[in-house]
């Protein structure tokens, strides 16, 4: 007889997605309704660009920016393939950017979407607790050339916040630009532009309880050049983005990044708890388990941890038939369970790398789910250890 589904499920892993936040669902669907084409001017077509442009005051206010300085894209993978191009910063009519400085941990679409040539990349190292290193990166600034760094807020699969503000000083100092993935810090800790420090940065819908297929780069000021467009054709976005502007999700985004405005200091703080609580589980049932950067700072709501022995697709595959959705790191890599990049460039070892197992909780995380994932996790991991010992015997 084939096992009964969970009567509930318990969704850990707010990194990949959010869920749909109420009033994300609530201001897509009324825009939804809306008839008009944001770029005609008759009045349809200027209800659409009002719940664009409105949109737009809310994204701006969660990076700290004046309106005009958010460009709406299609998600973070759209941010990081148009920001990063050697016209970043000086403009179509300037001197192009010589070098691009990434970290060896960035998503894969800072790593292979930029649009520099291969000759001018440079990868900058991790230590073990995975930073960036700054003193190699204070060295690099000074040679020859003029440089683009891209720089994760926090990394997507660790957790691990970056140095931002000291990186942004030493590439400014030498007169080079900061494009700051900022996709997971969004709602979970300031992402303001004045904290961070650099020149732009990117946002995703999705990771903050807004709809999917919405983004935006948030420039450091008005009339920051964003480089050669990646699309193409009309003049949409301030000529930064052609197409007609996916008004739903847009209308979406902004609701999610006025929720996470108004909320993620306290949210922090209870996001923080969870994580903790699923840590005390892990090492409760695994004393063994190895939690990765657990010595730098971290997004409050993301836990990344391997069980020696333990691959993380047997494990995965054990918890989700028990009703727990987790991951084993980036969700953007068609489903398949590879080695982590991040975590080799961290230094780990490849056999502990290939059971890293990935929790993340956000907006609509509880208590419940905490204690869902003990029961699971424990039964899953004694399963394991009791198959183990009668393979052995």
């Amino acid at each position: 007889m084939a096992p009964s589904r969970p009567q509930f499920r318990t969704y850990l892993d707010y990194n990949a997605t959010a869920p749909l936040r109420p009033e994300a669902r609530e201001a897509a669907l009324s825009a939804m309704s809306t008839t008009g084409n944001p770029s005609s001017i008759h009045a349809e077509g200027r209800l659409a660009r009002r719940i664009v442009e409105d949109a737009r005051a809310d994204v701006a206010r969660l990076g700290g920016v004046a309106s005009r300085c958010v460009t709406f894209v299609s998600g973070g993978a759209e941010a990081a393939n148009s920001g990063l191009n050697p016209h970043f910063g000086v403009g179509m009519g300037g001197r192009p950017l010589e070098r691009l400085v990434v970290s060896g941990g960035e998503h894969l679409s800072v790593l292979s979407g930029h649009r520099f040539p291969a000759s001018g990349v440079e990868i900058a190292p991790l230590s073990a607790d995975g930073r960036i290193d700054l003193d190699w990166l204070d060295a690099a600034v000074r040679k020859p050339g003029r440089v683009l760094l891209a720089l994760q807020a926090a990394n997507n699969e660790t957790g691990v916040i970056q140095p931002i503000a000291q990186a942004s000083a030493l590439v400014h100092a030498a007169a080079g630009f900061v494009f700051c993935d900022a996709v997971q810090l969004a709602g979970r800790a300031d992402c303001t532009i004045d904290t961070l420090g650099p020149d732009a940065l990117a946002l995703s819908a999705h990771k903050m309880g807004g709809p999917k297929g919405a983004g935006a780069i948030v420039a450091a000021r008005p009339g920051f050049s964003l480089g050669e467009p990646l699309i193409r054709g009309g003049g949409q976005e301030r000529g930064a983005r052609a197409g007609t502007e996916n008004v739903t999700a847009i209308a979406g985004f902004g609701a999610a990044a006025r929720a996470c405005l108004t909320e993620w200091s306290v949210e922090a703080e209870r996001l923080l708890t969870l994580r903790e609580r699923l840590a005390r589980v892990v090492r409760d049932v695994s004393p063994d388990a190895v939690i990765f950067g657990e010595a730098a700072p971290r997004l409050p709501n993301t836990l990344c941890f391997a069980v020696p022995g333990v691959e993380a697709a047997t494990l995965m595959i054990a918890l989700d038939l028990a009703g727990v959705a987790v991951s084993s790191g980036s969700a953007c890599s068609s489903g398949k369970v590879a080695p982590s990049h991040v975590l080799a460039a961290m230094g780990a070892a490849p056999e502990l790398a290939r059971g890293a197992i990935r929790l993340s909780v956000g907006w609509a995380s509880e208590e419940d789910d905490v204690r869902r994932f003990a029961a699971a996790f424990a039964a899953s991991i004694g399963r394991m250890a009791a198959g183990r010992e009668s393979f052995a015997v």
